[in-house]
């Protein structure tokens, strides 16, 4: 089985400017041979049957994705309308500035069949895509936010993957995501 960095993932993991809330210590070509030749602790399946989550201990510094939102820090988060790339509408998310996260325990890398690429028009020469990592605290996926879950319905021409919305999966992001944000240093 071979896995490759994909050119939707590598700019959102991996920016020509560092940041503090990617992957840290390593390079993508690094990150893409690490996964090539460790066995991940566990497979999960993903919200459809060409995604796969591959969790991996964390072998970085890289922190959590999200931190709890508390009457403390509430004030620290912001808002805004943003696109994933220029070829995606903006949507609107929200984020921490001034907070930290404490350095993450897991690596959740998140996979696309190369046949689910090729559909997606980003053909791939391995057998699976990175098209995200979640840092998490546990070994578990955090839940896709709502509007990913949303665009994903939309399609492909709309930067998603053309899979029905999942009603419940939908209600348990929103409970997730109500009390969670993700962090910009």
């Amino acid at each position: 089985m071979s896995i490759v960095l994909t050119e939707f993932a590598r700019p959102r993991l991996f920016p020509r400017t560092p940041r503090g809330n990617t992957v840290q210590d390593c390079t993508a070509e690094q990150f893409q041979a690490y996964l090539n030749t460790h066995a991940p602790l566990k497979v999960l399946d993903g919200y459809a049957p060409f995604c796969k989550l591959f969790v991996y201990e964390n072998w970085t510094s890289t922190r959590c994705l999200t931190v709890p939102i508390t009457d403390a820090n509430r004030h620290q988060l912001h808002t805004g309308y943003e696109a994933r790339n220029r070829n995606e509408l903006p949507v609107l998310v929200r984020w921490f500035e001034g907070v930290e996260s404490p350095r993450a325990n897991y690596l959740v890398v998140i996979l696309y069949s190369a046949a689910q690429l090729a559909l997606e028009g980003s053909p791939i020469d391995a057998d699976w895509g990175i098209v995200g990592c979640i840092y998490t605290a546990e070994p578990e996926e955090v839940p896709m936010a709502p509007i990913t879950m949303m665009r994903n319905a939309l399609g492909v021409d709309e930067g998603g993957s053309g899979v029905p919305l999942d009603r419940d999966a939908y209600q348990r992001a929103v409970a997730f995501w109500e009390s969670n944000a993700n962090w910009r240093p």
